[in-house]
């Protein structure tokens, strides 16, 4: 990586600290010399580095813990956004808690900590890293809160990017499906969408986070594998080709029963058995 920066002294603040990618991150860049805090809603008391209780969700909580981070960091050069939740969500129906939930932790969470994080970042000519997902630019069925959530996250950024790009750079992340718990309430809801998508290893998207946050120059956006950076190219340019690919991939879990009983699913199921 050429004129890579060196992450020993550096002050980083990660959100979700305590989640399967928080902890993979904060104890990668502790290893590498990082002065690194976390903010999560349930710290755990084997975590990796220093994480303060934090409601992402609470206007007021936010300034607060961010500002106590940054006291004892004593600045900040890095903000990693990478707490997220996801649930099930199908687009037919109204939207309720579930969606509401999903918005107010991916997108306006990630909202408030950074307007927290701005002035210090400005200062330290920092930067941030957005953990986006593959779903922000190739929708799946059955989960479109979380795919609008991360679509808007990126739109988020790129607004963030032109404000203070002059002196802080600001880069998107795009993960494919990871195992990990966020998937636990779709499964759980009988939406499993384990036949739709290809897992990849957690080390590649804590590799990518690295390469976001120490390369020379800041990226703009960034694929964990290069099976993803195919998909975002083809989601970006031919979405009726992707759209196609993923609505065939569906109309096959649905014909071999893969949501046999889900109520969240029964309009989806029913229009396919009509046109099967």
């Amino acid at each position: 990586m050429s004129n890579r920066l060196d992450p020993r002294g550096m002050r980083v603040l990660v959100t979700g600290a305590s989640g399967t990618f928080g902890r993979a991150i904060c104890a990668r860049l502790d290893g590498l010399g990082a002065r690194v805090a976390g903010l999560d809603l349930a710290p755990r008391a084997d975590d990796p580095v220093e994480v303060l209780a934090c409601d992402i969700t609470d206007d007021e909580a936010v300034p607060a813990a961010v500002g106590a981070a940054i006291a004892r960091l004593g600045g900040l050069d890095l903000l990693i956004n990478n707490a997220g939740i996801g649930g099930p969500a199908p687009a037919e129906l109204p939207p309720g808690a579930e969606v509401r939930r999903q918005l107010d932790i991916n997108l306006l969470g990630t909202w408030r900590v950074t307007a927290a994080c701005v002035d210090a970042l400005v200062a330290s000519r920092g930067r941030v890293v957005m953990l986006s997902s593959r779903m922000a630019v190739m929708q799946l069925p059955l989960a479109a809160a979380y795919g609008a959530s991360k679509r808007a996250l990126v739109a988020y950024a790129d607004a963030l990017r032109l404000e203070i790009g002059t002196h802080v750079g600001v880069t998107c992340v795009y993960p494919s499906a990871v195992r990990s718990p966020i998937h636990d309430s779709t499964a759980a809801a009988g939406l499993s969408l384990e036949g739709m998508s290809q897992y990849e290893p957690l080390e590649g998207v804590v590799r990518t986070v690295l390469r976001a946050a120490l390369s020379g120059r800041p990226h703009r956006d960034l694929a964990t594998t290069r099976r993803g950076a195919v998909e975002f190219f083809l989601a970006r340019h031919l979405p009726a080709l992707t759209d196609r690919i993923v609505a065939r991939t569906l109309a096959g879990r649905v014909r071999s029963g893969a949501f046999e009983g889900a109520g969240l699913a029964a309009g989806v199921v029913a229009r396919h058995g009509e046109t099967g």
